[in-house]
C-alpha cells in the first residue's frame, strides 16, 4: 500500500485519493486552433519515465484538493509531495558526496 501525505490533511492511505495524471502540463494557449493530431497529443501522450515522476493527485475522501507527487516509478517510493502553487522540488543527484 501506498503512503501518501496531503498537505493539509497529513499522511493517509492511497485508497484516499484519485489519481490525476502527469503534472506540469500547460492548457494549450490557443486550443481553437489545435488540429485533431495536437489534441491527441495534449490529451492521450505523456512520458512514460523510469524514476522520479511528478503526478497530480486529489484528497478524494478529505479536503478534496489537489496537489502534486514527486514518485519514483521504480521503487514506488514518494519523494516528494507539494501544493499545485509550489515549484517541483529538486532532488539530489544519486552518487552524490559520501
Amino acid at each position: 500500500m501506498l503512503l501518501i501525505t496531503c498537505p493539509w490533511c497529513g499522511p493517509r492511505d492511497e485508497t484516499e485519493y484519485h489519481y490525476g495524471g502527469q503534472a506540469h502540463l500547460p492548457y494549450p494557449q490557443a486550443p481553437a486552433d489545435l488540429d485533431d493530431q495536437r489534441w491527441a497529443e495534449y490529451v492521450f501522450y505523456r512520458d512514460n519515465t523510469k524514476g522520479p515522476f511528478a503526478e497530480r493527485w486529489m484528497h478524494s475522501t478529505g479536503c478534496r484538493r489537489w496537489f502534486n507527487v514527486l514518485r519514483d516509478t521504480v521503487t514506488n517510493d514518494v519523494l516528494a509531495v507539494y501544493r499545485l502553487d509550489e515549484p517541483r522540488p529538486e532532488l539530489p543527484q544519486a552518487g552524490g558526496n559520501r
